[in-house]
Parts: structure tokens; C-alpha cells; sequence
């Protein structure tokens, strides 16, 4: 808030009037978005350069793929972003309460780094058939069935997501060795965060909990999305068959897109691949024109957030405003995903788990916890670990 207050004393509106400067209530600009214009004189460039003036009004990235979703459409004066803001949950007790030299320190001017937590089994409908949110956590009730850190770079010209297979091999804090996805069950996102926290030696700043089951009305709000199966895969058991080439799914079909693993070569790891490769589509489609040009659109893409996210309660709505117009700039090309180093499948006790090639994961952790991702990525821009444009 003194960030603000300066701001203004400065003679600077604060994030959250700046959001709607330029953009009519239908969505289109004003008039004075040709940035660097002469005074008076005709904008310049072509009609896709002012839709891409629009746009950087209009949509603002809030924590990239995910959360980037919670106020991304906030594109008129008379939608209430406050509203949208207080409809998602906060979390109370996400976080360990342990002495502060038993955790990670944090590293400052090193960035934003999210806890995103997904989970299969969140939502239930009620007796009276509409939609009811069930709590985040229930003791023994759920396991997390996605982990991902998000890092989010000091100077927001940058994210990167980094999946954490749920099967991996760590120690749960009072449970010894476990997969990691035990963690949620056992004690909620407290104990998931310290879990990771121990993993990683990286200071979690926020967790998010989300519900894959609700990606379908978020799919469905921005029109469905566009996917690309490089190859045909067999069917196999329940699984469906995906047949090679582009395909424009809708809710349904992306939920079983991102579902999906006994079909898969490396199981667990490739639907990992496939989370993130479906998150990207979604984002991608969410800053199309169409999406930002239809108010219909983009109130139901609003209204499912709140169905879908809940936050820690360190988050204020006016964190998320200003967290929000620091990401203005960040664009889909500047949002790079992979998975942890991959160090081999094992059997213990009976299950199959997933380890974690040691070596290679202390440099990544080091290279999140410093904010120097943009170098380790460009180290490891071949490795399988990342995300490229060829996802099965």
C-alpha cells in the first residue's frame, strides 16, 4: 500500500483504476491507446496492432496460466472486479507454523513463487442441483492429484511452472518416506507446503488449490480450446482413443485430455505434460480477441473462477489487483513449463513411485529460489523435462 500511495502522491492512479483507462464499457478503445501518437494525429499501425493495444488494456495476466484466469477479462467500468475478487475462497492456515529458522529463507527481490495444488475430488453439486463448493481440505478425504511450483520473475517479464509428478518419492514431515500427494491428505495444504518446502529448500510465498473438475466451465466460458495430438493413441481400457491432429475441445472433452494416463508411454509423467500443455491452450485462448470482445464470455469466464480457485488468506483482493498489474506485460511466449528432473520409477512397499534425479533438481531449486530461471531454461532448453510444442 505505500507503493500506492506514493503512486498517487506522484500524481499516478493506482493499478486498479488503470485497469479500465482506454476501454469503453463494449470493450474497445477509447480513442487515446495509439501510444506514441502525435497529439491529434491518426493512430498508427494496422488493425492487428490496436487489437494488440486493446488487449494489453483489456487483459491483465494474473499468475500466468492459473490464476492469470482470476481477473484476466476485467475489460469494463461496470463490472465490479471486487466481486469477482471476494467470490474466491481464502484459505485460512495454509501455511506451517514452524519457528523461522526451520524454514527456507526467503530470498529477497527474487520473485513470486506459488504452491498450485489440483485436486480431482473438490467440488460436489447439492441436493438442490446447483453448484455447492465442497472445503479445499478434509482430513483423509483427498489426495492432491497435481503439484505445481509457480515462479513468477522479479521483473514479471517472465513465469515458469514446474510439475512435481504426484507419485514422487519425499520425505512427509511426521511420515517418513511417501508420495508426495500423501502430504494433502495427511494435513491439508500446511503440510503440503512444508513438505515442499523441505524438498526444495524454496520459501512458498502463496498456495492455490484448484479444482480440475471446474476447468470445464472455464473451457466452456472461453469458447472450448484448441489441442494438437501429434500421434494417434490406442484407446486402452477406459481410456479413449485420440486420433492425430488439432483438436477443438470443449470442457468435457479437455477434462479427459488432462485426465488421461493409462494410454500414455510414461504414464503419471506424460499427463503432467498434458496439464500443462492443455493450461497453455487456455491461456492462449483466453487473450484470443474473441474472447476479450464478448461480454458473455468473459462474465461467465469470471463467474467460474470463483468455482474453480481458492487462495491463501495472506492474499488480499488488493494484492491480487496489484499482483495483477504487475503481470500487464507478460505474454504466452513468456510462460515456459517442465516437469521436475526425472530420475527413474521404483517400487516400495508395493507402489510404484517416481524419483527425482537429485542432482539435477537441487540446480533447478537453486535457480527458482535466486530468480535466475530465464538462465537455467536457456541451459536446459532441450531436455525432455521441458514442455515443447509436440505433446502426446
Amino acid at each position: 500500500m505505500a507503493a500506492r500511495e506514493r503512486d498517487e502522491a506522484a500524481g499516478e492512479r493506482p493499478a486498479t483504476l488503470s485497469l479500465f483507462e482506454g476501454v469503453r464499457a463494449d470493450g474497445a478503445d477509447d480513442g487515446d491507446g495509439d501510444e506514441g501518437a502525435a497529439d491529434g494525429a491518426p493512430p498508427s499501425g494496422d488493425g492487428e496492432d490496436r487489437r494488440r493495444r486493446r488487449t494489453r488494456r483489456v487483459l491483465v495476466w494474473t499468475l500466468v496460466a492459473l490464476l492469470g484466469l482470476l481477473f484476466g477479462g476485467a475489460g469494463a467500468a461496470y463490472w465490479t472486479v471486487d466481486h469477482y475478487a471476494s467470490s474466491v475462497d481464502r484459505i485460512p492456515g495454509a501455511f506451517p507454523t514452524l519457528p523461522v529458522d526451520r524454514q527456507p529463507a526467503a530470498v529477497p527481490n527474487a520473485g513470486t513463487t506459488f504452491l498450485l495444488v489440483g485436486l480431482d475430488a473438490r467440488s460436489d453439486v447439492a441436493t438442490t442441483g446447483k453448484e455447492a463448493k465442497a472445503p479445499a481440505w478434509k482430513a483423509g478425504a483427498q489426495r492432491s492429484d497435481t503439484m505445481m511450483l509457480l515462479h513468477i520473475a522479479a521483473d514479471r517479464r517472465s513465469a515458469s511452472i514446474i510439475s512435481l509428478a504426484r507419485d514422487t518419492l519425499v520425505d512427509v514431515p511426521g511420515h517418513g518416506k511417501a508420495k508426495i500427494n500423501a502430504a494433502y491428505s495427511w494435513g491439508g495444504p500446511s503440510l503440503m507446503v512444508e513438505t515442499v518446502q523441505n524438498l526444495t529448500g524454496i520459501r512458498i510465498d502463496h498456495i492455490a488449490v484448484i479444482d480440475w473438475n471446474g476447468f470445464r466451465a472455464l473451457t466452456d466460458a472461453v469458447g472450448g480450446v484448441d489441442i494438437t495430438v501429434p500421434q494417434t493413441i490406442e484407446g486402452r481400457g477406459e481410456a479413449r482413443q485420440w486420433d492425430a491432429g488439432t483438436h477443438h475441445m470443449d470442457g468435457a472433452q479437455a477434462l479427459l485430455y488432462v485426465r488421461e494416463r493409462y494410454g500414455l508411454p510414461n504414464g503419471d509423467l506424460d499427463r503432467s505434460k498434458r496439464q500443462q500443455n492443455f493450461l497453455r491452450a487456455l491461456m492462449i485462448q483466453t487473450m484470443d480477441a474473441g474472447t476479450l470482445g464478448s461480454p458473455a464470455r468473459l462474465t461467465g469466464l469470471l463467474q467460474a473462477v470463483g468455482e474453480v480457485v481458492s487462495v491463501d488468506d495472506r492474499l488480499s483482493n488488493t494484492d491480487l489487483y496489484e499482483l495483477a498489474w504487475s503481470l500487464r506485460g507478460l505474454r504466452p511466449d513468456g510462460v515456459r513449463f517442465m516437469n521436475a528432473p526425472f530420475g527413474g520409477f521404483d517400487s516400495v512397499d508395493g507402489q510404484s513411485v517416481v524419483l527425482l534425479d537429485r542432482a539435477a533438481a537441487t540446480t533447478l531449486w537453486e535457480a527458482v529460489r535466486n530468480d535466475r530461471m530465464d538462465q537455467y531454461l536457456a541451459e536446459h532448453s532441450t531436455t525432455s523435462d521441458t514442455l515443447g510444442d509436440s505433446v502426446r
